[in-house]
């Protein structure tokens, strides 16, 4: 390895350093960039460690995300719907990095753990599940990105409607929307009856 090269390796490492010291450092980064992060770090590791398993490994990958995020912030800010577009980002890289271990998600593996249960318990009364969940957690991997975002959110890290609607860009409604064809996905997958309740109302509107 040449001087240029050893220069080069240390300046890179001093970069990665410096981006992996907390915002509160002086790092020069743009006021409405950091009102994001700090907005938003808790969520992302949250989501990163029910996929990842671990929060050493969420930290590493939610790591990745906001340098990418920062990367192109300025056309973001400019498109628009950034809630929906770094959510993309975040899922973009847990799923990456999922697929390049050759494993499923942790809430798949780790279906019995306390808070992950206690967070389906709504839904799995929904679809009358009274068994183990581990098919449910299966099929909850197969639903289209919108409808699999919604339920996780929902379902797995208890977030309210309007939060879920803030963090995907979306109305609340469009929200529900998607939370209600995510259960009745699941409910075919899952080779459920259909809910007597849902067709009598259907009927009587």
């Amino acid at each position: 390895m040449n001087g240029d090269d050893v220069h080069r390796d240390a300046a890179s490492s001093e970069r990665r350093l410096q981006l992996a010291q907390p915002l509160q450092t002086p790092l020069d980064l743009p006021l409405d960039f950091e009102g994001f992060y700090l907005g938003h770090q808790e969520f992302f590791h949250t989501f990163a460690e029910i996929h990842l398993g671990s929060r050493a490994a969420a930290e590493e990958a939610v790591h990745q995300v906001f340098l990418e995020i920062r990367a192109g912030w300025e056309g973001l800010l400019q498109e628009g719907d950034l809630e929906q577009r770094t959510l993309a980002v975040l899922h973009r890289r847990v799923r990456a990095q999922l697929e390049r271990e050759g494993r499923n998600p942790a809430f798949v593996i780790n279906g019995p753990i306390a808070r992950v249960a206690r967070n389906l318990k709504a839904i799995r009364g929904e679809l009358e599940i009274t068994d183990g969940a581990s098919g449910l957690y299966e099929a909850i991997t197969q639903l289209p990105p919108r409808q699999f975002n919604v339920i996780v959110l929902r379902h797995l890290m208890g977030y309210p409607t309007h939060q879920i609607a803030r963090f995907m860009g979306l109305d609340e409604r469009t929200v529900d929307y998607h939370g209600r064809k995510g259960r009745e996905r699941l409910r075919i997958q899952l080779g459920l009856p259909a809910d007597p309740n849902r067709k009598r109302k259907g009927r009587g509107q």
